[in-house]
């Protein structure tokens, strides 16, 4: 008896992978928030999110996140895991928090098709005049409700970016 393996194909979805530093903050947020937008907007997307650093991996994130999270409307149930360089292949949009990030995910670059694929999440704000996704873990609730409030504006425009360019 012969086993089939299923293998993995590409299909006509745009996977987009969501990436901070620990998989705990805001690249979980960005990919429920993300998720949910896509969702209104019945867009056929692929979303997952790492951490450049497999410091927590395994972890829900962090409660507090869930928690801002939740009272706007996000339920953030990935687990974190580490960036690997197999994601170039996997995902057709990296997508970083910060420049520390992107910096990060660049130097594991081998070509410059996969430095095309990293954009930061700054690139798609709207309104905002940030020129990053702050990392909140050490402040208090003002931090965590400000990263939604900057990863709803840069989700409107990152859904505006895959409607032109698709």
């Amino acid at each position: 008896m012969h086993k089939v393996i299923a293998m993995k194909t590409h299909s006509d979805k745009t996977r987009i992978l969501f990436v901070c530093l620990g998989n705990i903050c805001r690249s979980p947020s960005a990919e429920a928030i993300f998720k949910e937008y896509a969702n209104r907007n019945q867009l056929d997307v692929e979303v997952d999110s790492a951490g450049t650093s497999a410091w927590h991996q395994g972890e829900k994130a962090d409660h507090r996140m869930r928690q801002s999270a939740l009272k706007r409307g996000y339920n953030i149930t990935s687990l974190s895991r580490p960036f690997v360089r197999s994601d170039f292949e996997l995902f057709d949009l990296i997508v970083a928090m910060d420049d520390q990030n992107f910096h990060d995910l660049t130097a594991k670059t081998l070509t410059s098709e996969e430095q095309g694929k990293i954009k930061r999440m700054s690139d798609f704000f709207i309104k905002s005049n940030f020129d990053h996704i702050p990392d909140p873990y050490y402040g208090g609730a003002d931090g965590f409700n400000l990263v939604i409030d900057l990863l709803e504006d840069a989700s409107l425009g990152l859904i505006d970016y895959l409607k032109k360019n698709k």
